[in-house]
């Protein structure tokens, strides 16, 4: 077995692009083998988001990293508003020609931190969501976004952070070779960071958060390596 792997810079812009514009699954890689996800294992993702965020029929949900839309549509319904922003311009595109509704139900191009940073209105949002898209994001920068919504979303006492690679089951899922340590602290690879819980815990706690972690049915396609989150505030206001 091979032990060591180099590693390939990924790019989901680009990924996308190569993509049937009606390709919603594919341009995520929401797929197995190629072949896109069934509808029932993506109500099963809905309804864990649901689950976690506990939705309010008033609360203003911020989503980061949330690729074209496709599974953003479906909490449309759950919440009164939607932001939800991502690095890439094309999936943004994607998102605001098929799934944007205005005014309530936005998308927006911007990279995480930038948007945190400069949101005029951070007060407005009361729920943020960020699944399949955290382990893109190096160490300092999950604790950097983390820290910005403690102390500029006030009202965000609750965040859902979906289907991060687990670190200390990585062995189940590669199997072709033997994962480097570099490799799975790569936050440029078509995987990304690859964390154990201990680890998250630690650099959301960092950042003024508790966690809860849980895990998908075994019925669920990644629920062998892969582990769900919902933070709270260490001190609520």
């Amino acid at each position: 077995m091979m032990t060591s792997k180099k590693n390939i810079h990924f790019s989901y812009d680009e990924h996308a692009r190569k993509c049937a514009p009606d390709d919603f699954s594919g341009q995520t890689r929401r797929t197995v083998q190629g072949v896109p996800v069934p509808a029932e294992q993506i109500q099963m993702i809905v309804d864990a988001i649901k689950l976690g965020l506990d939705f309010d029929e008033d609360d203003a949900l911020v989503e980061l990293a949330c690729g074209n839309g496709s599974l953003s549509q479906f909490l449309f319904l759950s919440c009164k508003k939607y932001q939800g922003v991502d690095v890439s311009e094309y999936l943004i595109s994607i998102a605001k020609k098929n799934f944007e509704l205005l005014p309530n139900y936005r998308f927006q191009e911007c990279g995480a931190i930038e948007y945190l940073q400069n949101e005029k209105e951070p007060q407005k949002f009361t729920k943020l969501l960020c699944y399949a898209g955290i382990q893109y994001f190096k160490d300092d920068e999950l604790v950097s976004m983390l820290s910005l919504v403690t102390e500029k979303f006030i009202n965000i006492k609750t965040i859902f952070i979906g289907s991060i690679p687990d670190k200390s089951r990585a062995e189940q899922f590669y199997k072709d070779h033997t994962p480097t340590s570099e490799e799975l602290s790569d936050s440029n690879t078509a995987l990304g960071v690859w964390r154990n819980q201990q680890e998250f815990e630690s650099l959301a706690n960092m950042a003024g958060w508790t966690a809860k972690f849980s895990n998908m049915p075994t019925s669920f396609y990644a629920s062998y390596y892969r582990y769900d989150v919902v933070l709270s505030r260490v001190n609520l206001r």
